[in-house]
């Protein structure tokens, strides 16, 4: 039998951990449960992994890097019209929401798990502190790919995109209305390109 590394494991574990919570629920998804699922040994789980809490808090930042990677890998090119980078950006991440509604109602479940369990209350406000960050990232490679810069101190859009995209997602998983989400989108790009400035020399 091939012996798998640590970071093999801590992948099969992570993934395992995806299917578990959005089989059986976040509850439900114990590490014998989670360790049966990738089909290793209960002692891998604590090899890997300190606490269910670290796994917890792999889980959610594998889910948000599924979702924002390819939207700024895919922004647009370099030098691009500024409309053109934000709606192609801000659509290729909906897509991704559009195929995996499952992960990321888990992410919402997720969030309110830990805020109702003694202990776990900084496991969401790290969720979210990583939700900054990524929306943060996603508009410096907006900026960067169409040659502008924000008239919005950044760490205020990106609390405030990240709310707009929060809400139109959980409000789409609710109800799967396609045709308001996608032009609920165009409007928050359309405020985005509104605020936008070409980049100083």
């Amino acid at each position: 039998m091939t012996r798998r590394s640590a970071d093999e494991r801590r992948e099969q574990l992570i993934e395992a951990a995806i299917t578990v919570m959005i089989r059986d629920g976040v509850a439900k998804a114990t590490t014998r449960a989670v360790v049966a699922q990738a089909g290793l040994p209960l002692g891998a789980f604590h090899y890997c992994f300190r606490s269910k809490e670290e796994l917890l808090q792999s889980v959610v930042e594998r889910i948000m890097v599924r979702a924002l990677a390819p939207a700024v890998a895919a922004a647009g090119v370099e030098g691009a019209p500024v409309a053109e980078v934000v709606r192609t950006g801000l659509h290729t991440y909906w897509e991704r929401i559009r195929q995996s509604p499952d992960e990321h109602l888990l992410t919402y479940e997720l969030t309110q798990y830990a805020l109702r369990r003694p202990g776990l209350a900084d496991l969401a406000r790290r969720q979210y502190a990583h939700y900054l960050d990524a929306t943060r990232d996603s508009l410096q490679a907006m900026a960067r790919l169409a040659d502008i810069e924000w008239t919005v101190p950044l760490p205020v859009l990106a609390r405030y995109a990240l709310g707009a995209l929060d809400g139109l997602t959980l409000t789409w998983l609710i109800d799967r209305d396609d045709e308001h989400a996608a032009a609920a989108l165009d409007e928050h790009a359309s405020y985005l390109v509104s605020i936008a400035r070409p980049a100083a020399s």
